[in-house]
């Protein structure tokens, strides 16, 4: 047989041939007309499925290539990972988390009481010396998108009053007034809890903000100090010569002074109280008011109207 073709095992070089019944000059690898390739295909048999498969049973059925035990009369679904509801902590164990570090400005005390990471901008020892550029974007350190204006402004706890939220003064922050406060903190809770300390300094600058104190820490710790054992806060008035003789406590007051000043901590349960007392005594004014918490052995009380009592 003429022409270029194929060679088959048994009898050797076979071509085929167009209706011509002649051989074509043009190779068959060279020839494009379909009307020449007539006749190729021999016959075309139908084919049955493969076994155990019939339409939709994909879908009923996992792969025999990897258990070919399962071409056997048991047939199983395709397996349902077992992840609905988890996609979240799924996706968390792929994601790169930053975990926050502590505050290096603050104490390790002090650490876990830290509820606000914006604190106020006049707080100097708080304050950055440059804007933090990963968290906020130069547009907004230029344009000062803030409605505070960078002034710690604490949150409204329901039945809170309306005062709380007035910004302390810029003197708060000035020498004389934290050591006020760190007086303050020291002489009435330094036994207490870190926590203590905090709700009571609170409650110092509450009574800053409420228009019915004045207008200075030193000026609400020292309140009335002239009146023998009547005053706002025993230690002023009590007719003892007062001196700091534990200066590791000390340090943790004025720690926590400017923290709680600063606005890195507040703690909600305080909220706007301007009163509080020892458990071991029962003052009468405390009928009248509303109580909010006890920590350690104070309990915190608000008034009902925001004002004095």
């Amino acid at each position: 047989i003429s022409g270029s073709g194929v060679n088959l095992p048994g009898v050797g070089t076979v071509a085929f041939r167009g209706k011509g019944n002649a051989a074509g000059a043009t190779p068959d690898e060279d020839r494009v007309v379909r009307a020449d390739k007539k006749g190729r295909l021999v016959q075309v048999s139908p084919v049955a499925p493969p076994k155990n498969f019939s339409a939709g049973s994909i879908f009923e059925r996992t792969s025999s290539l990897l258990r070919p035990s399962m071409d056997s009369g048991l047939k199983l679904t395709f397996a349902k990972p077992g992840i609905k509801g988890k996609e979240v902590q799924i996706a968390q164990a792929f994601h790169l988390r930053e975990d926050k570090k502590p505050d290096p400005d603050l104490p390790a005390a002090l650490v876990a009481l830290v509820n606000n990471d914006k604190p106020d901008i006049l707080a100097t020892a708080y304050a950055q010396s440059a804007p933090d550029y990963a968290k906020a974007s130069p547009f907004e350190a230029l344009l000062q998108d803030d409605p505070n204006d960078g002034r710690f402004i604490p949150p409204m706890g329901k039945g809170d009053h309306a005062w709380l939220q007035n910004p302390l003064p810029a003197s708060v922050f000035s020498k004389p007034e934290q050591a006020c406060l760190a007086k303050g903190i020291y002489f009435e809770a330094r036994s207490e809890p870190v926590r203590g300390q905090a709700a009571v300094a609170q409650v110092i600058l509450n009574r800053v903000r409420n228009p019915a104190y004045p207008k200075t820490i030193c000026g609400v710790v020292y309140q009335n100090d002239d009146w023998f054992n009547r005053c706002q806060f025993s230690f002023a008035c009590d007719g003892r010569k007062k001196t700091i003789t534990d200066q590791a406590s000390y340090k943790t007051a004025q720690e926590v002074a400017m923290a709680v000043t600063a606005g890195k901590i507040f703690i909600p349960e305080v909220g706007s109280s301007t009163h509080y007392y020892a458990n071991y005594v029962h003052p009468g004014w405390a009928r009248a008011m509303q109580r909010m918490t006890r920590i350690g052995l104070h309990i915190f009380y608000r008034t009902y109207g925001g004002g004095w009592s």
